[in-house]
């Protein structure tokens, strides 16, 4: 039998390498890498993302993923959604279960087509699951033949997998197994049922929710944090979405396969532009509001929403006056540093708060000031004649920025005056029954596709980077959420079938030897779900347009 040559990389070093017979599986291996083998959930294979049962047949460096890592954590909770999906069709087979947004640490989920979910019934999927993971049976992997796997998902009431595997018609399909219940899952998943002991089933609307471990601690669940007004805002947008008939990556590829996308298209832009309506009826009903703060997280569409929203003023009445939080910046002398040592730009204190406040008291009194501006280039901030303002009674100002929902950056200003909102890109469509679409992969796709259209970045780049925006993001934006006086969806459910024509050709020039192959990789399988609507089909006015570029709105 012929041998491979495998390395083994730990901390971005080569530790060791082994010659193996072609064929070994990963697992087999672990204990080269020096580390406790329950504590490997998967592995990066030439930076590809890898399931410990992957056989080895050609020479590589293999390197673990780690349970307490991000990658690692995406595994174990992949694995949990399979686990939980057994349990339902053991203890409720003619039910369908669905599986929703995130929620805080866990994901929302409904059973459709049976009476509403109890506790009773909840405490009982918990034992069962409980059962299975004592049992520590093997999860496999195995590839069916294309007919086969029909069968068997029809079979087994998965009718949203059913349906999508149409319009991906490979020879053979992937399927996961625990025992004799199977599944589609997009990923690695764990080795069997008995690694999979931190979880919490806690009931909550009208289903309940599949609680799991933080990254950075895998065996202990954080306390719940409940965030009403994002369910709030899911809940209508899912039932929109039923009316629509328009749940999953299935049903969104039947409207563009019977040409029927455009329609779709224009519905989904009406629909989101009433929901700014009723933010700007809102703050004209409030009657005090002299400035809007808008923050959301990377690529949730902050600029277009806030045009579109000024529009929406400007027919009720308002001017409109725009004030970037950018310009308030210190300068790089006073910028305070993160842990690594760097200028920490996404702090608070990186902005002149006090400036800011000041500024605004003068502006609501009926003063004239000169809005500052700052240099991204030589890092300092200067004051310019031709930016002087003052605010008349029927303007109002319109700020956005990442710390727009924090308290703290208006101390000065009195509640009365301040209307907050929230923006999300919270799609209300999944793959299929069992299989979300992450918030974050969207947003993330989204930044891919403009960093190169407008910066000209490699999509390994904007990939590099990601971590430490979502670092950013969960320090400075998500803990202020709940303090929004509105939440807007910036979602719109056929963007995925636009952003595909172009992130697919970015993310296929990341190549096996850079870092971010494996995510590049991920990405790619993710967008195979969709068919492609071409970019001329997207509105000159849309959101969409603020990534793929052509919009009607001067950025």
């Amino acid at each position: 039998m012929k041998n491979i040559n495998i390395t083994f990389i730990k901390d971005n070093k080569e530790i060791s390498k082994k010659d193996t017979p072609a064929g070994t599986q990963v697992y087999e291996l672990l204990n080269e890498f020096g580390i406790p083998v329950k504590d490997i959930f998967a592995v990066l294979v030439n930076n590809e993302i890898c399931p410990l049962d992957k056989p080895l047949t050609y020479s590589c460096k293999i390197e673990a993923i780690l349970s307490n890592s991000k990658i690692g954590a995406s595994v174990y909770r992949r694995s949990l959604c399979l686990l939980l999906a057994a349990a339902a069709h053991n203890l409720f087979p003619k039910a369908r279960l669905l599986v929703g947004h995130s929620l805080g640490h866990g994901y929302y989920y409904t059973l459709e087509d049976a009476d509403d979910i109890t506790e009773k019934d909840i405490t009982a999927l918990s034992d069962e699951m409980k059962a299975l993971v004592k049992k520590d049976i093997p999860i496999t992997t195995e590839d069916i033949p294309y007919e086969e796997a029909a069968a068997l998902f029809e079979k087994l009431g998965l009718k949203e997998t059913r349906k999508q595997i149409k319009f991906n018609c490979t020879p053979t399909i992937k399927i996961n197994s625990i025992g004799d219940f199977s599944d589609l899952y997009f990923g690695p998943l764990v080795l069997s049922t008995g690694v999979l002991k931190t979880f919490e089933l806690k009931k909550y609307g009208e289903g309940f929710l599949l609680r799991f471990p933080k990254s950075s601690d895998p065996e202990k669940l954080m306390d719940f944090k409940d965030e009403p007004k994002l369910f709030e805002i899911y809940s209508k947008y899912k039932e929109w979405g039923k009316r629509m008939n328009v749940t999953s990556a299935a049903s969104l590829n039947e409207l563009i396969t019977n040409r029927k996308i455009n329609d779709f298209i224009e519905i989904t832009e009406i629909y989101q532009q009433k929901n700014i309506s009723k933010i700007a009826s809102q703050i004209v009903q409030k009657g005090t509001v002299r400035v809007v703060l808008i923050a959301g997280p990377s690529s949730s569409g902050k600029t277009t929403s806030a045009k579109k929203l000024a529009l929406e003023l400007q027919a009720m009445g308002y001017v409109p006056k725009v004030i970037s939080l950018d310009c308030y910046y210190l300068g790089h002398e006073k910028t305070p540093l993160d842990a690594d040592g760097k200028p920490d730009y996404e702090c608070l204190e990186a902005l002149n708060v006090e400036l800011l406040n000041n500024q605004l008291v003068d502006l609501f009194n009926g003063k004239e000031i000169i809005i500052p501006s700052y240099d991204f280039h030589t890092g300092t901030a200067y004051f310019e004649d031709k930016n002087k303002m003052t605010l008349k009674e029927n303007e109002i100002l319109i700020m956005e920025g990442i710390h727009g929902l924090n308290d703290k950056l208006t101390p000065k200003v009195a509640p009365e005056l301040k209307f907050k909102i929230y923006l999300s890109a919270l799609t209300q469509l999944n793959l299929d029954d069992h299989n979300r679409i992450s918030t974050s992969d969207n947003r993330l796709i989204r930044r891919i596709v403009r960093d190169n259209n407008f910066r000209g970045k490699p999509a390994a780049g904007t990939i590099e980077m990601w971590p430490s925006v979502r670092r950013g993001e969960e320090l400075h934006i998500f803990p202020f959420q709940n303090n929004a006086d509105a939440v807007l969806n910036t979602a719109l459910d056929y963007e995925l079938a636009v952003l595909r024509v172009y992130a697919a050709p970015l993310l296929r020039q990341v190549t096996p030897n850079q870092k971010e192959y494996g995510e590049a990789r991920r990405l790619l399988q993710f967008l195979e779900n969709f068919s492609t609507i071409p970019p001329t089909a997207v509105p000159p006015r849309s959101i969409i347009r603020e990534f793929i570029g052509g919009s009607a709105f001067r950025y």
